[in-house]
């Protein structure tokens, strides 16, 4: 099978989820090219040029200097009709989410989003989540490529990418007639008190905590392990933490070597935002919560008896 990643890039640097999906991909296929698009990306085709890949393409242009989602189709749909992969693979951010479904819709394909999962099982299988995480449903690719698809956070892992040596084929465009959108300087969010994302260690807490009274209950254990405290968005909406401890689509998104959810179902858009951790931990009462798809470990309990015992415990392991 021959995949095609469509990588993503911002202001010189690489977007952590262009990763997850090289290394998705590399997981699945033997036969991986990338492509770049931008102006001056030069020093980003070689950084991917020193991975395991087929080819690397680099699409040139000062119209890709700024994303608009006019130039982007237009370079990426021509990519494809070229390069003729069999699968097409995109990192679901914000700016793949505008695009994306563009490309396949002009080349009378349809986009896969939101995919959890990939798998070849006598032919690519696709794995999405509906109705809140509560329900995954298997998506075949019939019929000859290209098919199309983008792939949430933590369907790979970007430490997970294999080195090697490739190729790189650069490609001048000429546009002709300008985007019909003028970019402006991206949206930048006032700076964080509290940066999760660089947190080795986290605990966070959900709606089963019930009332807010009763955080401090997830509070002590993430003192015991010395762990931040973050939490799922319903607790940040109704103001019993600070919005910027908020984990998810809608909040910030942590790769910690341990996540620990207590009392968090794991609807999609908080595994949005911790799917990267290296090790999940969770504690649920209900066997089937979409958390436990993901948990390395999981404890099926009730987290008012378990928290407890677990912080008991751990300042017994630190005397």
């Amino acid at each position: 099978m021959k995949i095609l990643v469509v990588m993503e890039h911002s202001r010189g640097a690489w977007h952590r989820m262009s990763w997850e999906t090289l290394a998705a991909a590399q997981a699945l296929s033997a036969d991986v090219e990338a492509l770049v698009a931008g102006h001056e990306t030069g020093e980003l085709a070689q950084e991917l040029a020193r991975k395991r890949l087929s080819r690397v393409h680099a699409m040139e242009s000062p119209l890709l200097a700024e994303y608009t989602a006019d130039a982007f189709t237009a370079t990426v749909a021509g990519a494809v009709e070229r390069i003729r992969p069999d699968l097409v693979l995109f990192p679901h951010t914000y700016q793949s989410r505008d695009f994306a479904p563009k490309v396949a819709t002009r080349l009378g394909r349809v986009l896969v989003s939101d995919v959890i999962r990939l798998r070849d099982d006598n032919g690519l299988v696709m794995t999405r989540q509906l109705f809140q995480g509560k329900l995954n449903a298997d998506y075949r690719a019939a019929g000859p490529g290209p098919h199309f698809a983008s792939l949430q956070a933590g369907v790979g892992r970007a430490d997970a990418v294999e080195a090697g040596s490739a190729e790189i084929v650069t490609v001048r465009l000429d546009h002709g007639e300008p985007s019909r959108a003028v970019p402006h300087p991206p949206f930048r969010e006032s700076s964080r008190a509290i940066d999760l994302t660089a947190a080795e260690l986290i605990v966070s807490v959900g709606r089963g905590i019930k009332e807010k009274d009763n955080i401090g209950i997830v509070e002590d254990l993430a003192r015991a392990l010395g762990a931040e405290l973050a939490a799922s968005r319903p607790i940040c909406d109704n103001g019993w933490l600070p919005m910027e401890r908020q984990v998810g689509s809608s909040g910030q998104t942590v790769a910690p070597r341990v996540y620990l959810a207590a009392g968090i179902s794991g609807a999609i858009q908080h595994l949005v935002g911790m799917k990267g951790s290296k090790t999940v931990i969770a504690i649920n009462k209900d066997p089937d919560a979409p958390i436990f798809e993901i948990a390395d470990y999981g404890i099926i309990g009730d987290l008012f008896e378990v928290v407890p015992a677990l912080s008991a415990e751990v300042r017994k392991i630190k005397g």
